[in-house]
């Protein structure tokens, strides 16, 4: 008889009540405090706030308003006035940030934080603060910013800058770039992307804040292709389905780095595709970081990955050339050819490299005729450049061989050695231009000798380090040793270590046994531009040492020296342009990754980082 058995009833389902806290704090019941700050400057390092801007908000209803403008304790600079329409004048009887804090802490107490580009206002809140000795209360704080860049797509709006986003969310009031109003402005913007979470089912704050945490499940599963990366400096290769490279970088921890592409921190469109893309993921260790870049900066040039976008085709390098021939002009070519003239550059691109060859033009009456010129008997006729006195007229006669090569010699000094007789003539015009009150084509000349004097730096640069036969340079590690590496015409050909305890020249001889042999002709550059540029920032870091050197290395003298002070100028100027624009890339992208309500949100975890 078989044998028979009882089964156990199967016990009843429990179901359990979670608590209050659990559920979270509903958005309808959250205090909102929207901030803004108008500044002296783009950094709290070295500017000053000069107005405070700020809207309680709880529900859809605005319950109260901040606004007082703030003496920096410097004057205002001319550009930031234009900018935001506060002068010196309106602050000299305003009060200081440290009586104004207090009062604005106050108003914003037990609220959350929001504001468009957080980082830029809680970061000046901050240190004023430290500079006062008034603490800065835990808060937790909203970015509506990349709120926008996770909620919104492409189609709908190109970027997420404020003044594209207030006109998308028909905002009551236009940013203006003064703080009451850009913080109105951001209010209906809030609003507006709160609209769009009711879909998402996101409805508490704890839910909101960890929105933009989350992860698309498709990048979380791919976290294993990390799983065999090694720690240490090194390069990495994402490959794609067909095992074509897609993506080339370089870390000083490769595992760490590549782990973070599967995280919520990598927000870039391009690379949240590649991601989707990736099968596996190839890595190199290498000796030190300067090895790494430099193997990075090759694989790309090689493989051309599709979604690198910086030094992939090195090839496109555009150069300003003085030509080899009697009457020699001036053209831009992608190829250097030793003998073929003389070269400047490289250029960037066409638009930079036209500047300079009309910031030529405009010292030295170069031809701009494309047609040769014979030596004897030249019968052309004048052109109209002649006529304006910015051609001596070789093509008809009227200037002789040694007339000319006087006029290129300046070009080739300048760009060997001494660049003066080129530039000095350009900066007096300008001078001459902005006294007339012709300030705009004042810009445009100063802008075009800027893009040239960096050109003759940087050639004069490059060719300084091209010309050393050998060179050993070391840099401390960090840890008592040292990084080592052997640098020939510019080209890193042998990279290694000295750990602590061991002998920099012991580790020589190894090092030079194995290193790479110089390929191709001699009277040809060894390595790209770009390389032999990694090699000299390398160099130029403090602590960093010469071993051995075989040959010459200096820059020429005055070379661009004298100009120093005119590119600082200049640099500063463009720097302060828009010393408020947001850096981060907060691009919308084509399709935003999935949004889950609540993922990754633990009940009784943090509701945000305090601001």
């Amino acid at each position: 008889m078989p044998s028979s058995r009882v089964l156990p009833r199967p016990s009843a389902q429990r179901y359990e009540q979670v608590s209050i806290e659990e559920l979270g704090t509903p958005l309808l019941d959250v205090t909102f405090v929207v901030v803004d700050l108008e500044t002296t400057g783009g950094s709290p390092k070295d500017s000053a706030i000069t107005e405070i801007g700020a809207v309680k908000v709880r529900g859809g209803e605005v319950l109260g308003e901040f606004q007082t403008l703030v003496d920096p304790g410097c004057e205002i600079p001319p550009y930031i006035s234009v900018l935001t329409g506060i002068t010196s004048m309106m602050v000299a009887t305003a009060p200081r940030i440290g009586t104004v804090l207090p009062a604005f802490l106050e108003f914003a107490r037990g609220a959350v934080l929001v504001a468009h580009n957080a980082p830029f206002d809680l970061g000046f809140l901050k240190a004023a603060c430290a500079q006062n000795g008034v603490t800065w209360p835990p808060a937790a704080s909203v970015d509506t910013a990349v709120l926008a860049r996770r909620l919104l797509s492409r189609d709908e709006v190109p970027n997420c800058k404020l003044a594209t986003l207030a006109p998308y969310f028909s905002a009551t009031t236009s940013p203006t770039h003064r703080a009451l109003d850009d913080a109105k402005a951001t209010v209906d913007v809030l609003h507006g992307l709160f609209e769009r979470l009711g879909p998402l089912g996101i409805t508490t704050l704890e839910e909101l804040t960890g929105l933009t945490r989350q992860v698309d499940p498709e990048r979380l599963r791919k976290r294993h292709l990390a799983d065999g990366v090694p720690r240490g400096p090194g390069v990495y290769l994402f490959r794609g389905p067909r095992d074509e490279p897609l993506y080339v970088g370089t870390s000083n921890d490769l595992r760490s780095r590549v782990r973070s592409y599967f995280s919520s921190g990598e927000q870039r469109s391009r690379i949240t595709e590649m991601v989707a893309l990736a099968q596996r993921v190839d890595a190199i260790s290498c000796a030190h970081d300067l090895e790494a870049a430099v193997r990075e900066l090759r694989l790309i040039a090689r493989h051309k990955p599709r979604y690198n976008r910086r030094s992939r085709y090195p090839e496109r390098a555009l150069w300003l050339r003085l030509t080899d021939e009697p009457f020699p002009r001036l053209s831009v070519v992608r190829r250097v050819r030793p003998g073929a003239g003389v070269f400047l550059g490289p250029f960037p691109d066409r638009r930079a490299a036209d500047a300079a060859m009309a910031a030529v033009h405009e010292s030295l009456p170069l031809r701009q005729c494309t047609s040769r010129i014979p030596v004897r008997a030249p019968s052309g006729a004048a052109c109209a450049l002649a006529g304006m006195g910015r051609c001596g007229a070789p093509c008809t006669g009227a200037q002789s061989v040694d007339e000319y090569a006087s006029i290129a010699a300046v070009f080739r000094a300048a760009v060997h050695q001494d660049a003066r007789d080129l530039v000095a003539p350009l900066l007096a015009r300008v001078d001459r231009l902005a006294a007339e009150e012709r300030y705009e084509d004042a810009a445009v000349l100063r802008d075009r000798v800027a893009v040239l004097v960096r050109a003759v730096r940087r050639r004069q640069r490059l060719e300084s380090l091209a010309a050393v036969l050998e060179l050993v340079i070391a840099r401390p590690d960090g840890s008592g040793g040292w990084h080592l590496s052997v640098v020939r015409e510019g080209r890193l050909v042998a990279a290694g270590t000295a750990p602590v305890g061991t002998s920099v020249r012991g580790r020589l001889p190894g090092l030079l046994a194995t290193a790479e042999t110089l390929p191709g002709p001699d009277d040809e550059h060894a390595t790209s531009v770009d390389e032999t540029e990694l090699v000299l920032r390398w160099m130029e870091k403090p602590g960093t040492r010469l071993v051995e050197l075989t040959g010459t290395l200096a820059c020429p003298a005055p070379g661009t020296g004298p100009f120093t002070r005119f590119l600082d100028r200049v640099e500063s100027g463009r720097s302060g342009r828009d010393p408020f624009a947001d850096g981060r890339s907060l691009g919308t992208r084509t399709r935003p990754e999935r949004v889950s309500a609540g993922a990754g949100v633990r009940p009784g975890a943090p509701i945000a980082s305090p601001a």
